[in-house]
């Protein structure tokens, strides 16, 4: 007899809530950073209220006590010989973590990576390409151990040229593209520059990760359109997991709530947000015992919905995916400010090829103004819908072709000169 809808609903929340009472009771007794935070806990936790009482995990806490315990810090379950995999956060919000994963851990991540492959329709019959370079920074090393375990072919791309890629793409007949939003547009100005007709390549499908883009409705379509393959997102922390991933709808993300538990916070009251409003992603993951994270601030703004996706999937859907960070906000003559707000319309035009975004200061003033890259003068239409979008007037300055920086990685599209000191003449 098949479950309701209400069943499957409280049969989820009993899972979750038995999964967090076995990770709190491993974690008061072997973690020594969870043993002094949670000192006073009372267990087990009887209902999601009490789980909420508990305090929040922040990086902070976590670089911090690193600084004084190095090189690892605490927040390890397991004596060192028991760890075979070292990654670090890639630093961009700050000081990078280290984090280390026992080999139970790690078969976790693969495993969250199998969800996001097969969730984007790969199969054993697929060729994977990653446009990856395999350093400490976590990236792709997980979706390769997925693709291995599900039998499908890897083709790696380290150490190659942005062309050298796109030949081992061809001649390899991948066809599927691992890498982040913005080299997924700039391969595409490179094989326009070679004479390479993309749509007709084997490539299928792209799966993004690192950067916001791939639910970006306006970035996705030119990708979608310059690549002639459907982009499928993916959300992801070093410290946390493989948590989020897009489905056939392709709007948004599904948090894998099998593995994580997520809330969603006003990141100022900290108190949940109601239905529609925007707020801060907090996540726990149950099984990575070897590196656990529990009531994780992650920093990520997404949009609070209970309405199910088309497609079907039960889990917890994330309209928009990840929609800014809450350390990128920006309030520019009262109005709150998220990059991917700016990009999601600077996407709109096809004619741009880059973009960067320039926070200044100006009569003691915020002010923000957008540099472009395009072949045709698009400024004043960018201009107007900003303006008509976002609220207010922001300058949009046309930079020679070329001048702006690629990426391969996480971009960074934000320059901050706020409060710089004026140079004399």
């Amino acid at each position: 007899m098949e479950l309701s809808v209400r069943e499957m609903e409280l049969s989820l929340k009993q899972y979750q809530l038995h999964k967090i009472n076995e990770l709190l009771v491993f974690v008061t007794q072997f973690n020594e950073f969870y043993k002094e935070k949670f000192r006073d806990i009372c267990l087990p936790i009887q209902t999601m209220d009490d789980f909420r009482k508990l305090p929040f995990t922040t990086k902070e806490e976590l670089v911090q006590d690193q600084q004084l315990y190095p090189p690892f810090g605490r927040n390890h379950c397991y004596p060192e010989t028991s760890y075979v995999r070292y990654h670090q956060t890639s630093g961009t919000s700050g000081k990078p973590l280290k984090i280390l994963d026992t080999e139970e851990s790690w078969n976790w991540w693969r495993d969250c990576w199998v969800e996001v492959l097969k969730s984007s329709g790969v199969t054993n019959r697929d060729r994977l390409f990653l446009a990856f370079s395999f350093g400490p920074f976590i990236g792709f090393w997980s979706a390769y151990e997925a693709a291995k375990k599900m039998g499908t072919l890897v083709i790696p791309g380290g150490g190659q040229s942005s062309k050298e890629r796109l030949y081992s793409m061809i001649e390899n007949r991948a066809t599927v593209l691992l890498c982040t939003p913005s080299y997924a547009l700039h391969l595409s100005e490179v094989a326009e520059e070679m004479g390479i007709d993309l749509p007709s390549t084997p490539i299928r499908a792209i799966i993004t990760a690192g950067e916001p883009g791939g639910s970006v409705p306006s970035t996705r379509e030119q990708i979608e359109t310059r690549w002639g393959a459907a982009v499928y997102d993916h959300a992801g922390m070093t410290e946390m997991g493989a948590y989020g991933y897009s489905c056939s709808a392709r709007n948004g993300l599904h948090i894998n709530e099998a593995q994580f538990l997520a809330e969603i916070i006003d990141p100022e009251t900290l108190q949940p947000v109601k239905e529609g409003e925007r707020g801060e992603l907090v996540l726990t993951n149950f099984s990575r015992y070897g590196y656990p994270l529990i009531r994780y601030r992650t920093r990520d703004i997404v949009l609070c919905s209970s309405a199910p996706c088309s497609c079907g999937n039960s889990y917890r859907f994330l309209p928009g995916g990840i929609i800014g960070r809450a350390d990128d906000m920006v309030v520019v003559r009262g109005v709150n400010i998220f990059p991917s707000s700016i990009e999601t319309i600077v996407r709109e035009f096809m004619e741009i090829k880059e973009f960067r975004i320039v926070y200044y200061t100006e009569h003691e003033m915020n002010q923000v103004k957008v540099q472009i890259e395009s072949e045709e003068d698009v400024g004043r239409r960018l201009a107007d819908r900003l303006r008509e979008r976002i609220g207010i007037r922001i300058d949009v300055e046309r930079v020679p072709s070329g001048s702006l920086p690629r990426f391969s990685m996480k971009a960074k599209r934000v320059i901050d000169e706020r409060n710089r000191p004026q140079q004399v003449s």
